[in-house]
């Protein structure tokens, strides 16, 4: 036999018994199948308008702040139920201030220059009738007090001075909002330009 044959069947012994000695580890799958099913809704069809804004109006070297009305959000559910709300950014990248996950995007113009940004806060939380006060979780972490509805956060709501999540049937809070405006100075303005922000709320079932 040659020494490469011996070689060659060294090699595969050597691989089989590396191969029967190898370690397991087991993968679960858990979840909840809930029978409830929670509802968001948005005041004014979801639609928070500002109105005309004269270029006159705006700061050249910093942003803008921009008055904004109230809506009222309201979350209905089957029963009461443990869940909280997040937000999705559907501009997102246009926001002038980058990687700030607590602003929604207001779009572009010319494709390019970023438009500015709008914060929203869950406000003045009512629970199945009993004032209560908003929580915050980031990326499934530890509750805190917090109404900033960010990208990377989840907002529930707790009984006054806890910081646990409460089961909730209907829900109703103020929808604040604080919409800037970036610096004209960085912006081509020469004429109409449309405020484009876009986000979605989606009820998270903890």
């Amino acid at each position: 036999m040659s020494i490469t044959r011996n070689l060659l069947i060294t090699a595969l012994m050597m691989s089989a018994g590396h191969v029967s000695a190898a370690s397991s580890v087991d993968l679960s799958v858990k979840g909840t199948i809930t029978p409830s099913a929670c509802t968001p809704t948005l005041g004014n069809g979801g639609v928070i308008d500002i109105g005309k804004i004269s270029t006159k109006e705006l700061n050249a070297d910093r942003a803008t702040h921009i008055p904004t009305p109230l809506i009222k959000l309201t979350v209905t559910c089957d029963a009461a139920t443990l869940m909280a709300v997040s937000g999705k950014d559907n501009r997102a990248g246009t926001h002038f201030e980058e990687d700030n996950p607590y602003d929604f995007g207001l779009g572009l113009i010319n494709g390019t220059e970023k438009l500015g940004g709008i914060e929203l806060r869950v406000d003045n939380p009512i629970a199945d009738g009993v004032a209560v006060r908003t929580i915050a979780s980031d990326d499934g972490g530890p509750w805190y007090g917090g109404r900033v509805l960010a990208t990377t956060t989840l907002i529930s709501v707790a009984n006054t001075g806890s910081l646990a999540p409460i089961p909730v049937q209907v829900l109703s809070a103020d929808m604040s909002s604080y919409l800037s405006i970036a610096p004209t100075k960085n912006l081509t303005l020469d004429k109409e330009v449309a405020i484009d922000g876009s986000a979605t709320i989606t009820v998270n079932y903890l």
